[in-house]
């Protein structure tokens, strides 16, 4: 008895001691005091930016602060959530949504005080940004730890093998990191007690132990190794994963499907896309039939044949055969996938997807098979579908096809449908009214087809659409307030390229506040749309090309705090612009905007102001001492009357990569600055009046592929750095300067040069013979930037221009001309004085060229055999030379006009003069005679010049020198013409102003 009235009083002690370590002298308080400092020491040493601990303050209960869980009977800390839930960076996030993201990630160092948390048995720090630390050694001593997850938090260096001490540990999750090379996994295999293991992305190409590692758990569940470069294992063992259910070798490096997973008859998942499987055992998948998931996507299967396997697995309901290069029909037998609830066929070559393939699969959620070549209409593939799955389908994905004919009706049946996308087809037709029925719908992406007519009113009953694309279709008609009545939650709004007219109300209020609005081509002028002032989030907004004229409202530029992308180009908008909002992308190219140019934001990345009224000096932009546009990469402001000086300030723009200031006013020197210029890749001067010599600090350009100096009045010689240092140039026009001197051979460095021009100079000398080494333009095709395009990110790709003079006109060929149509152009010194001179260079015919012009020059000799060779002129112009002989027979040569050949003595086709028999000089074209090769040539312009001068001498000087009173006579007769003119002005002078005649 007194044994247990001593146990009973002990055990009162024990209670009334805890009570009061848990009340630390308050009684609603659960936290125990040594471990709310821990905490609190373990806060001072993070980043937290958006102050998402801000409920960690000392007096309070550690118990309520934001991701603490404590034991409601101890009291102790046992769980730390502080995870970031994961957000996708796609077209549904904002940039501002993605900016607050990274914004709340914690950040700086894991305190080692938490050791303290001896209870800790739940660690979350998932989706922080730990800036590249090593994993914590010190986490291998929290011994109570059941539940650790350190992935997509930035980690990096080795991953600590004093993990392998987390005996009592459940779940591990260090994938997503950038974790370096380990050389073992050994320390897995104690983890005895491991039922979920993540290293996605850890570099395991050394530890050629996982398999002997990881088959020995006898509780894993979930094993996922995506991204670990595995390859094949050298040894296969006999594995005992005996409560294996979902296994992860995705985007790894396998040749082939691991023999061992066949024997896995409990596996329910199994992910192995992105590999470089050649082909499957389909016998022993035959036998997985407990398998419900399984991704084969982006291996390489060689037919549609290989797949009949399929029909065993009667409980699988995801199957992805995404870009497995399947061809032809799909037509495996479907009866059996009845359970299948996923399909992924894009990325292949289908043409035929088989009606009786769908009709059976009634409880199919989501259906991709976008990026194939199927061939057949649209309403057959719909109609297929609508037999048993309407009631369940939520996304139908057939973009990037041949789909063609008209959308049926039976497109309203698919109540559930979430995800609609049918562009880049030849879908044509009116949308249907029934696609007002849609009432789960989100997303609509029918861009890219020849869809007709005009929307469908029943859209504005898409009560709980998102995103809305109609663009690049030859829809027509008008639009009204009703086509948007109920669509309050649109975000993003694309229907550009087509003839659609929208002038609502202008009280109009609009019940979307969209993120995106791209309208280019509609009609929505000629007043500014007013209803734009009430989308108070936009990121982006192109109304292009949409008849809008008059002066921008004031409330416009307040629209949004940042634009990702502002395009109000190709208008007729006037008026003064005092500065830009905050914006990445601005387009207000061709408009009518006057004034000096504005102030821009310091995070402006692109700036087109082209073909505008702009006037005044450029250093109010380009030198403002509180601008600093250190992240602008484009600048734009051709044909605009800009006068002064270019500034010599170009050492702040180092990120500049397109500068544009051809055709304006601008006087002066090439300012030496533009050489620190390190990433341009185009630079436009040309048609400006800049004189003096090209400075020799643009040699520290080499990454530029445009130079174009045109239409100036440049002087000295051609820089022999240009050749030795530029050599990435793709397009070199020096036209129409004043340079002279020789063409120095180093421009046959230029191996990329596509496009040379250096007409109207005052160059001289031979055609350098080295001009057939030039590789570009000796190949149809052109290199570089001809053939791609620049991206530049947020969905820009620019199209480099030139101004390019071919077949005699000079126009403005963007990448896009010059894909479809190459012109590999030579044009050299036509029109001047101290021209080129010597002789054609026998092996052009080389070169693949388009277009050639040597006119106007002192070139001799015959025309080279090997012109015949050159099968791919449009324009060839080699007039008023000395060139002799036949011309060379070819038909590229003889369907030019003989026009090409004049002034020359040349004869054949094209010319009407037959070549003469040996021994004879052919007729020189246009007047020129010859009357055989010993008799001398008469040249009639200078004869008839010899001859007027020879009249007019002897026929006017010579009198009045000779005869005095013919002399008298004619100065007299001056003398009162020059009497009659100041009588003349004084009167004009006097009606003018009365003050001068007084």
């Amino acid at each position: 008895m007194r044994a247990v009235t001593i146990s009973f009083f002990g055990f009162l002690l024990v209670i009334a001691a805890t009570v009061i370590s848990f009340c630390d002298g308050n009684s609603n308080m659960l936290c125990i005091k040594s471990e709310r400092q821990v905490l609190l020491k373990f806060k001072q040493h993070l980043i937290d930016r958006s102050n998402r601990l801000s409920s960690w303050v000392e007096g309070e209960d550690c118990c309520e602060w934001v991701g603490v869980f404590c034991n409601n009977f101890t009291g102790h800390v046992n769980e730390l959530h502080l995870a970031l839930p994961s957000i996708s960076s796609d077209v549904y996030t904002t940039k501002a949504e993605w900016f607050a993201y990274v914004r709340s990630k914690l950040g700086g160092k894991i305190n080692p005080s938490l050791i303290e948390l001896k209870h800790l048995s739940f660690l979350d720090l998932s989706n922080n940004d730990f800036g590249g630390l090593a994993i914590p050694e010190f986490i291998g001593s929290l011994k109570s730890l059941t539940y650790l997850n350190l992935s997509s938090a930035n980690f990096q260096t080795a991953i600590p093998h004093n993990l392998g001490n987390l005996s009592k540990l459940h779940y591990l999750d260090l994938g997503h990191n950038s974790l370096f090379e380990a050389k073992t996994l050994q320390w897995v295999s104690r983890l005895s007690s491991l039922m979920y293991l993540d290293l996605n992305y850890a570099n395991l190409t050394k530890a050629t132990d996982w398999l002997q590692a990881t088959h020995k758990l006898p509780s894993l569940v979930e094993l996922h190794l995506s991204g670990c470069f595995l390859n094949n294992d050298p040894s296969p063992i006999s594995v005992n994963y005996i409560s294996l259910t979902v296994l992860d070798l995705s985007r790894n490096t396998l040749s082939s499907v691991p023999t061992w997973t066949f024997s896995l008859r409990s596996l329910v998942s199994i992910d192995l896309n992105s590999n470089g499987v050649e082909g499957v055992m389909s016998n022993g998948f035959r036998n997985m039939s407990s398998l419900k998931f399984l991704d084969l996507s982006f291996n390489s299967f060689s037919s549609s044949s290989t797949l009949n396997w399929l029909s065993n697995l009667n409980r699988l309901q995801f199957l992805g055969l995404r870009g497995v290069s399947l061809q032809g029909n799909f037509s495996i037998a479907t009866g059996n996938l009845s359970s299948l609830s996923y399909l992924d066929l894009s990325d292949n070559q289908l043409e035929i997807i088989e009606p009786k393939c769908l009709e059976s699969l009634c409880n199919l959620r989501e259906m991709d098979l976008s990026n194939n070549g199927i061939d057949q209409e649209v309403s057959e593939v719909i109609e297929s579908l609508s037999r048993c799955s309407f009631d369940r389908l939520e996304s139908l994905n057939i973009a990037s096809n041949k789909l063609s004919g008209h959308l049926p009706d039976q497109l309203g049946q698919f109540k559930n449908l979430v995800y609609l996308s049918l562009s880049g087809n030849s879908i044509s037709g009116p949308i249907p009214f029934s696609i007002g029925k849609l009432s789960s719908l989100k997303v609509l992406d029918v861009s890219h087809n020849r869809l007709n007519a005009t929307l469908p009113q029943s859209l504005g009953q898409l009560g709980n659409l998102e995103h809305l694309d109609v663009s690049n279709n030859m829809l027509e008609g008008n639009i009204s307030e009703m086509h948007f009545s109920d669509l309050t939650r649109l975000r993003l709004f694309f229907a550009f390229n087509n003839m659609l007219t929208f002038k609502p109300n202008p009280s109009w209020i609009p019940p979307f506040h969209c993120d995106s609005i791209e309208l280019r081509n509609w009609h929505l002028g000629p007043q500014f749309p007013q209803w734009l002032q009430f989308q108070k989030n936009l990121s982006l907004l192109d109304v292009s090309h949409a008849e809008i004229s008059g002066v921008i409202p004031t409330w416009f530029w307040n629209l949004s705090t940042q634009f990702e992308y502002l395009n109000l180009s190709n208008n007729q908008l006037v008026g003064k612009i005092s500065y830009f909002p905050r914006s990445l992308i601005v387009d207000l190219s061709s408009n009518l905007f006057t004034g000096p140019l504005p102030q821009a934001p310091s995070d402006l990345m692109f700036l087109f102001l082209s073909k505008n009224l702009f006037s005044g000096p450029l250093s109010n932009i380009l030198c403002n001492s509180s601008t600093k546009l250190e992240t602008l990469t484009i600048l734009d402001i051709e044909s605009n009357p800009l006068s002064g000086e270019i500034p010599d300030c170009w050492e702040k723009w180092q990120m500049l990569e397109v500068l544009n200031l051809g055709n304006n006013n601008l006087t002066g020197k090439i300012p030496r600055s533009l050489g620190s210029l390190s990433y341009i890749m185009s630079l436009n001067l040309h048609s400006n009046n800049l004189f003096g010599q090209v400075p020799s600090t643009l040699q520290h350009l080499v990454g530029m592929r445009i130079l174009d100096l045109s239409k100036n009045q440049l002087t000295g010689s051609i820089s022999a750095w240009i050749g030795d240092k530029l050599s990435n140039l793709e397009v070199l026009n020096l036209r129409s300067n004043n340079f002279q001197a020789y063409i120095p051979d180093q421009i046959c460095a230029l191996k990329s040069l596509h496009f040379f021009d250096l007409g109207y100079n005052n160059t001289s000398g031979a055609i350098p013979k080295c001009f057939s080494n030039l590789n570009d333009i000796a190949t149809k095709r052109p290199s570089g930037f001809m053939d791609r395009p620049m991206e530049f990110g947020l969905g820009l790709t620019l199209y480099l221009r030139a101004l390019l003079v071919m077949r005699g006109r000079e126009d403005e060929y963007s990448v896009t001309d010059l894909r479809k149509n190459p012109e590999s152009y030579i044009e050299y010194n036509r029109g001047v004085t101290g021209s080129l001179r010597g002789q054609i260079p026998e092996n052009i015919g080389n070169l693949e060229l388009e277009s050639l012009d040597l006119s106007m020059n002192r070139l001799h000799g015959e025309i080279p055999s090997s012109f015949s060779n050159l099968n791919f002129l449009n324009h060839v112009n080699v007039s008023y030379n000395k060139l002799t002989g036949q011309i060379p027979s070819g038909t590229q040569l003889q369907s030019f006009d003989r026009f090409s050949y004049i002034g020359n003595h040349l004869c054949g086709p094209p010319i009407t003069k037959n070549c003469s028999r040996s021994g004879e000089t052919p007729e020189i074209i246009n007047g020129d005679s010859s009357e055989g090769r010993h008799r001398s040539e008469v040249n009639w312009l200078y004869v008839s010049i010899v001859v007027g001068f020879v009249m007019g001498f002897w026929g006017v000087v010579a009198p009045l020198f000779f005869i005095r009173s013919w002399r008298f006579a004619y100065y007299k007769k001056l003398e009162h013409i020059g009497d009659k003119l100041n009588v003349f002005w004084a009167y004009v002078i006097c009606t003018g102003s009365s003050f001068w005649c007084v």
